[in-house]
């Protein structure tokens, strides 16, 4: 018998490889399940383990790697790939000027790992956070190719710009459209006070981002991956065709005692759907190509990539290009010595249309009359007479837009750090961005329609305009750590940062009597038109910008269990004045690590307790450069002898006073694994008061804020609180060698407030509704930040005797909407206005899944935000402008509806903004499905390929909302006049077909 077992018995060889990179790992364990009979990979990762029996379970442990068992079933040589464990308590995370493990972070940090970006395939990076960070809120400012994003982390704090800094490997950026996603190795967001080792820039938040790097003494490595596919609307608003169209066009002319347009329905049939016509499948392609490799001393990665993207809306007239090019290199000089060094280059170009407003494609598409056809009988583009001076042809307008903007950007760092001995450090780096924006906007002579605004009859123009921007961060500090008496684990870092941003701008417009013009060949060096007697315009400016900082951390560990991290910043800008030029930004955090007392110590259940709590003070001095003094611009109109003269006016008036907004931020919160980490939970309660809010109030004209081009003065005159929870849970309910099952869940519940504004009218007001009406939105105490303020409904009209029973009300007849009299005084005026809304969302959700099954993969991704309101203003409200089919169930006599009311060409205040147009934006919008099969390892080697991996992918694929418009997520970006849908381009839903190929 004992033969028999010692010839079932053989040696085992294999290779463990990082699943991601494919690079080799030294060091793995390896070991035999429930015996102690075990061996670690060597240098090139590879290991030899004798005595295996067949059924025997090979564990296969690595730090910040998920840890895997597979059966052995007489294979000779395996090939083994761990995946990294983003949520890996030892894996080092970034946090500014520096690294920490993440199981000793004290701060509220949140971090999304390369195979999160890759499974989702987004166009932009804002698109990966989406739904993967607790208290991160993306939504998209246009689903038009190459449009921006708006990050808000833990809600809304000014009613200026809201952006957080951005940072790629340490280096400044404003947008995030110059990085390509498949260049990304990790995302890092810092939502608290461990944000103050920014200071005056991190009110708002960070984002840090790092990309890929090569990986010393590995071979030359290939990746590439591309896909490919189209993208189609994901909505159309269900408008009337031409013969219900008709019909209401003749309720509304006989109601108003007009004589009827339209005689004879009998052949008008469904007529010309226009979102039909707008609407387009668009293709997408995305190519990416990575190299990695390293020796003994350096390591290196270059990355390369192409997107090309039409629009669903305009197809080529609205297209997208992305190119990109990334070197990272990192060299040990000395033995103590390092270089680093990184280069990005992007250039875009982009074709835009008119979108998210009155006169926009998608507005006019929805508000154009079905009775008419795309073109007349001579081929023409149809005129969309009698619907108001801004409704105009889609198609026309399409085909006579010609609008384009270039973009080069290099981004570059290079860095030295030098260790003087095992405890201290030096680290010295220059980074610097340098971009050229380029714009042609071209209009050809073109008719529209009697009276409409968009009308160029007199001449082609074209305008063009070049922007240069650059800036460079000089960042110095020095890093001391050292662990006293095995028990004290101290890090101490003193540095000092430079920051210098510069920039310049010219435009000017020309117009050409010769027409046909060529959009290509328009020039304005070659314009011929001054003999003529047309005025040219032009406009140029420059600004220089500069921070100066000093900054200093303490970071204590006492035995592993208690934390403290301290953060001291000085900042001195060169926004404000001499004498409110600098400022101090304390913040500090503690932690204790429960799980490492004795009492719970290597616990079954619990495998990781952590409380945490921070407090700190930062900044916020996003405001145009200048605000402290008063600057001449090119602006003034006088007239002298009869002549009108241009000269120089004052701008924006100064306020030497300013200083930046103060924020001060509180959080509470608890990291949790249990059940062998099968279960990760983290939750936060935060708080964050902005105060000395920059802003522009409305002020007297006596002050000068009436004269020609001025502005009134920005001062420091709000406060607005925002509060909240954070919850966030991880399942790992699965972990097989075969098969793996992973769910995770996040909610942020957020309550916004302004406290105070400090200006004569007690509120700010912004957003647009309508045509000549007061601005929708306010900022005003008590209410959240950007609220709609209108009046509030109270049902329909249903017959004479309410009428008369009613406050007086313009125009008021049977079947039109009733207004609450809020104050009681028997007249409905603006005076009645009050809360009607708020843009904000009570809530928001992400929900992940993931499985994997042999060579199978799947995952899914969800969103859902709730609580949100959404202003329904893409209607144009004229008599002949088509409508949406909800005015099929308009009042048409008593009783037959409480809910829209009649249609008329007479005078009415149904128009009024109104809680009639405020719809609930609440959503669950499913993000992303995506199938993937990776072929056998075997099959790969005959090929010498590493991976090589075939998926199927679909976004944005379906949103449940009883909203009406586009899309529920549609916002301006603007604190003041969010939510405000005016005709917005729909995010497209993508299909999508994709390679990995690793070799």
């Amino acid at each position: 018998m004992g033969h028999f077992l010692m010839a079932q018995s053989t040696t085992v060889t294999g290779t463990v490889l990082d699943s991601e990179t494919q690079e080799p790992l030294p060091g793995v364990n390896v070991v035999i399940k429930n015996s102690n009979t075990g061996t670690t990979t060597d240098f090139d990762g590879k290991f030899v383990l004798a005595n295996v029996n067949e059924n025997d379970v090979l564990v296969f442990s690595y730090i910040s790697f998920v840890t895997k068992e597979v059966r052995y079933t007489g294979q000779t040589n395996l090939a083994i790939n761990l995946q990294p464990d983003v949520a890996a308590l030892d894996e080092v995370v970034v946090i500014g000027y520096g690294t920490q493990v993440k199981k000793e972070i004290t701060g509220a940090v949140a971090v999304v790992g390369s195979e999160t970006i890759e499974e989702l395939n987004p166009t932009r990076i804002e698109q990966a956070l989406q739904g993967q960070v607790a208290g991160v809120n993306i939504t998209a400012e246009s689903g038009s190719p190459g449009s921006g994003s708006n990050i808000r982390i833990r809600g809304i704090s000014t009613n200026g710009d809201n952006r957080p800094l951005i940072l790629v490997d340490g280096n400044v950026i404003e947008d995030l459209s110059v990085l390509n996603p498949g260049d990304i190795e990790s995302i890092n967001v810092l939502k608290d006070a461990t944000a103050g080792i920014y200071g005056v820039r991190a009110a708002n938040g960070v984002v840090l981002i790092t990309t890929k790097t090569g990986s010393k003494n590995s071979p030359l490595k290939f990746s590439y991956d591309a896909y490919g596919g189209f993208q189609q609307t994901s909505r159309k608003i269900p408008v009337l065709n031409a013969t219900e169209y008709a019909l209401l066009v003749n309720e509304a002319f006989a109601a108003g005692g007009s004589a009827i347009p339209f005689t004879d329905l009998s052949n008008l049939g469904t007529g010309t759907d226009w979102q039909n016509e707008v609407f387009q499948n668009a293709p997408i392609f995305n190519h990416n190509l990575t190299v990695n490799g390293g020796s003994e001393k350096s390591r290196y990665s270059f990355g390369a990539s192409l997107l090309t993207q039409d629009g669903i809306v305009g197809g080529s007239k609205a297209n997208f290009k992305r190119y990109t090019t990334r070197l990272n290199y990192d060299t040990d000089l000395l033995e103590n010595l390092k270089l680093t060094t990184n280069l990005i280059y992007t250039g875009t170009e982009r074709k835009t249309l008119s979108e998210n407003g009155i006169g926009s494609v998608l507005f006019n598409a929805l508000n154009n009359a079905p009775t008419f056809a795309v073109r007349d009988a001579n081929g023409a583009f149809t005129l969309a007479e009698g619907l108001g001076n801004e409704v105009i042809n889609p198609l026309a307008q399409i085909e006579n837009s010609f609008n384009s903007t270039d973009v080069d950007r290099i981004s570059g760092k290079i860095g030295l750090a030098y260790d003087f001995w095992d405890n201290l450090s030096a680290n010295s780096s220059i980074q610097f961005n340098y971009a050229e924006v380029q714009g042609r906007f071209f209009t050809p002579t073109i008719f529209y329609g009697a009276g409409k605004v968009f009308n160029n009859t007199g001449r082609n123009t074209l305008t063009v305009n070049k922007d240069i921007f650059k800036d460079y961060t000089w960042d110095n500090y020095i890093t001391y750590s050292n662990t006293f008496n095995q028990d004290h684990k101290v890090q101490f870092t003193l540095g000092s940062s430079v920051f210098v941003t510069k920039g310049q701008f010219s435009g000017g417009t020309q117009g050409f009597f010769e027409s046909p013009v060529n959009f290509a060949e328009a020039d304005i060096a070659n314009a011929v038109d001054l003999q003529n007697g047309l005025k040219d315009s032009g406009l140029s400016g420059k600004f220089d910008e500069r921070l100066l900082s000093y900054f200093t951390r303490v970071q204590y560990d006492y035995k592993g269990k208690y934390l403290f991290s301290g953060v001291l910043r000085r900042d001195g800008s060169t926004k404000f004045g001499p004498e409110n030029r600098f400022g101090y930004f304390p913040s500090g955090s503690l932690g204790w690590i429960v799980s490492e007392e004795n009492f719970l110590a290597n616990n079954a259940f619990v495998n990781f307790l952590k409380f945490r709590g921070s407090y700190g003070i930062l900044g916020n001095d996003r405001i145009p450069g200048n605000a402290f003094r008063s600057i001449l611009n090119g602006e003034g109109a006088y007239v002298f002898d009869g002549q009108l003269v241009f000269g120089q006016a004052v701008g924006v008036l100064s306020n030497p006073e300013i200083q930046w907004e103060e924020q001060k931020t509180l959080d509470i919160g608890v990291d949790l694994r249990l059940l062998d980490s099968r279960v990760d939970i983290t939750a936060d309660y935060f708080k964050k008061t902005t105060e000395g809010l920059l802003l522009q109030p409305q002020v007297s004209g006596i002050l000068g804020a009436s004269a020609p081009g001025a502005q009134a003065p920005v001062v420091n005159g709000g406060t607005v609180e925002n509060s909240g929870f954070e919850f966030a849970i991880g399942y790992s309910p699965v972990r097989q060698e075969d098969f793996s099952i992973d769910l995770n869940y996040n909610v942020t519940f957020l309550n916004n407030e302004v406290t105070e504004v400090n200006n004569e009218a007690g509120f700010l007001q912004g957003g647009s509704f309508g045509i000549g009406q007061d601005p929708p939105a306010r900022m005003k105490a008590g209410k959240p930040i950007g609220y709609f303020y209108g009046l509030e409904t109270d049902g329909i009209f249903q017959n004479v005797d309410e009428v008369s029973a009613h406050a007086t009300q313009p125009n008021a007849a049977p079947g039109d909407i009733r207004f609450v009299d809020q104050n009681n005084d028997g007249i409905i005026d603006a005076n009645d206005r009050v809360d009607i809304g708020n843009p904000i969302p009570d809530a928001t959700m992400g929900f992940n899944l993931s499985i994997n099954y042999k060579q199978f993969d799947f995952g899914a991704y969800a969103f859902a935000s709730v609580g949100n309101d959404i202003v329904r203003n893409y209607e144009r409200n004229q008599p002949l402008v088509n409508k949406s089919v909800y005015a099929i169930d308009r009042w048409v006599g008593e009783g037959t509806s409480n809910t829209t009311p009649r249609l008329t060409t007479g005078a009415t205040s149904n128009t009024l903004f109104s809680d009639y147009f405020v719809e609930d934006g609440s959503f669950v919008r499913l993000q992303n499905a995506q199938v993937g099969y990776t072929f056998p390892q075997a099959f790969m080697d005959r090929f010498g390929a590493d991976k090589l991996r075939l998926y199927v992918s679909a976004n944005n694929i379906f949103t449940f909302t009883e909203y009406r418009g586009y899309d529920p997520s549609a916002s301006s970006g603007s604190p003041i006049g969010a939510g405000i849908d005016q005709g917005f381009y729909p995010v497209p839903r993508t299909f999508l077909l994709g390679v990995n190929l690793n070799f």
